[in-house]
């Protein structure tokens, strides 16, 4: 996203807004939101599992 910059950014936005309309742009972004949060949570517990599996697979190792 860094590639984009903010006058990308700016058009990005008023194109969605002429496309959607003014009401419709909050519930967008909420849901928007919503899935990002959903991705990060299910990202972390991958990755969380990972770690705690190489952790087991160290033990088992140092035993």
């Amino acid at each position: 996203m860094s590639n984009i910059g903010v006058p990308g950014l700016i058009l990005i936005l008023i194109l969605a807004l002429i496309i959607f309309g003014p009401k419709k742009l909050p519930e967008i972004g909420r849901a928007f939101g919503q899935t990002l949060r959903e991705f990060k949570k299910s990202t972390s517990e991958l990755t969380k599992g990972d770690y705690e599996e190489e952790k087991k697979i160290q033990q088992k190792n140092h035993e």
